[in-house]
């Protein structure tokens, strides 16, 4: 670069063709020719985008920073304008996306142009660097143009079909839930349609306005990118990687319906784990209810309904977080005792075994979630009235009977372990949730996250366990404890974690524990797969030794 320029965003934006000769000019398409010399091409070619390597790497390392100064926004400020050898990109709208994209651009170095249909009023809401003007003035000399209209109004841009002639136009719109479900092509494809001596390329539809002033975060790093011209593709790809976003090919123009439908999604992994915590809380709180309100009303005359909005809820949720805790490892003992049962890897599991395997993840949070409610909900319980009422006719009926100490020690030490295990179980299951979280898995190698997840997530299920049998203790064998001859709860949640933590410490066993190393290294048990040496000479030399 030229040692005399002073101005650091001109160092960081000029490209000098005699310095860098791989680097090719935003606007002047061109290509290699057999002798290796630079030949231009007609403007129907296009180009690769300009940014060097040590600007992408600079910009990269300031993508956690603010996107731009207060001052930079303020239209009133006095900074100068980018540099006129800047790639310039042109952004049609003026919508909270675009003054948001048109910030982010000019960040990262480009020249921006905006087209709108009021310049006037809307150029003071975007940064002082971009040029406003009008739609038409806006698409004479950028090459790639932002749409960053709704679909009901690109039928307003066919008066610049003409100036829009081979360019690439870059859709950022989404559809509603209802204009997906109504129209069959996506609005990519119908705006190219609207254009068809355009190049339409979707992007940056799964980017919020938010997330381009805040900067990329790792839930919303990536953009997919679908378009039928690889060159357009990767001339906006290169742009999305300036951005500081992670760009991911998905295909031709066709797969933009698909990418449409993402920002619709609504927590799809989190539909079926979140009906399963429904339904067993449906479940558990109607036999508490059974059990704690309506048998005392029915045999005993006694009203007890006060106790659903608090009581019943906190006897409830350790149910419901006890069996999700078992529901996360009891699909990894069902695929060990399948594998086992067939003496191979290489058959798949039930889809039902592989829709529970991938859901393992969501039901753990909910189980921690309904876990965290439990503890928030017992520090509640001595806060309430009924509470303080019992404490005291508690205390009259031991005055009543003469009883000057009050003292089991059985009960205290129940207590003291029941207590003890419950926090340690809650713990556990904390650092599980922790460790979950996409930022936390990411700095932890995968024999770590495995630790944490499988060993740890079983110690979670053994504390539990401690921790329901010492609430229990030994009120299974008591005959009042049976309401209506139902069973306490407590006793139909150890079902399925027993089962779970049996069958773990049965594959522990040197006899399954080696067979199982086996299996899951590629043995075979009926020698499905085998490896038949070729007997041609030539293909031996061909064949690699297994």
């Amino acid at each position: 670069m030229n040692p005399d320029l002073s101005d650091l965003g001109t160092q960081r934006n000029l490209l000098v063709e005699r310095d860098r000769p791989s680097l090719r000019g935003f606007c002047q398409p061109k290509e290699c020719s057999a002798e290796g010399q630079n030949v231009h091409k007609p403007k129907d070619l296009f180009w690769v985008c300009p940014l060097s390597h040590l600007q992408a790497t600079k910009m990269s390392g300031e993508m956690e920073k603010p996107l731009i100064g207060r001052r930079l926004v303020d239209s009133n400020s006095s900074l100068a304008e980018a540099p006129s050898e800047a790639p310039k990109v042109g952004i049609l709208g003026s919508g909270d996306f675009a003054r948001s994209l048109a910030t982010r651009l000019v960040n990262s170095g480009f020249s921006v142009v905006v087209g709108s249909r009021n310049p006037k009023r809307t150029a003071g809401l975007f940064p002082s660097v971009a040029q406003v003007t009008f739609q038409g003035d806006a698409v004479s000399s950028p090459e790639v143009i932002f749409v960053a209209v709704f679909r009901e109004h690109y039928s307003s841009l066919c008066s610049l079909s003409h100036q829009l002639a081979g360019k690439i136009l870059v859709d950022v719109s989404n559809p509603t839930e209802q204009e997906h479900l109504q129209h069959r092509e996506s609005n990519a494809e119908y705006l190219a349609s609207l254009f068809p001596t355009c190049t339409v390329v979707k992007a940056l539809n799964v980017i919020s306005a938010w997330a381009l002033q805040a900067g990329p975060r790792d839930g919303n790093r990536q953009v997919p990118i679908c378009g039928d011209q690889p060159e357009a593709k990767h001339a906006v790809s290169e742009m999305v990687h300036a951005m500081g976003f992670m760009p991911v090919d998905m295909g031709s123009l066709a797969s933009a319906r698909e990418v449409e439908a993402i920002p619709l999604r609504l927590l799809p992994g989190w539909k079926v784990p979140t009906l399963l915590a429904l339904g067993l809380f449906i479940c558990f709180y109607a036999y508490n209810f059974i059990r704690d309100v309506l048998q005392p009303y029915v045999q005993e005359s006694k009203n007890k309904f006060y106790k659903l909005p608090v009581s019943v809820v906190n006897t409830t949720l350790p149910c419901v977080a006890y069996v999700l805790l078992s529901l996360v490892y009891l699909p990894g003992v069902l695929a060990s005792a399948l594998q086992l049962r067939r003496g191979t890897k290489y058959r798949r599991f039930p889809d039902w075994l592989d829709h529970w395997l991938q859901h393992r993840k969501q039901i753990g949070l909910l189980s921690f979630f309904c876990a965290a409610l439990h503890a928030l909900y017992s520090f509640c319980l001595p806060l309430r009235r009924s509470q303080h009422y019992d404490l005291v006719n508690l205390a009259i009926k031991q005055v009543l009977a003469n009883k000057s100490h009050l003292w089991v020690e059985e009960e205290v030490w129940r207590m003291e372990i029941y207590l003890s295990m419950g926090v340690l179980a809650l713990g556990t299951l904390s650092l599980l949730a922790v460790t979950s979280l996409p930022s936390i898995a990411n700095s932890l190698n995968w024999r770590e996250f495995s630790f944490v997840q499988s060993t740890l997530g079983f110690v979670a299920l053994v504390l539990s366990t401690l921790h329901t049998l010492t609430y229990g203790w030994t009120r299974a064998f008591e005959e009042k404890r049976y309401k209506f001859f139902l069973p306490p709860t407590f006793t139909l949640t150890l079902l399925v974690p027993c089962v779970v933590i049996l069958a773990k410490g049965l594959f522990l066993l040197p006899c399954f524990s080696r067979r199982l190393a086996r299996i899951r290294r590629g043995w075979e048990r009926d020698g499905a797969v085998k490896f038949t040496l070729p007997t041609s000479p030539t293909l031996d030399e061909k064949t690699s030794c297994v």
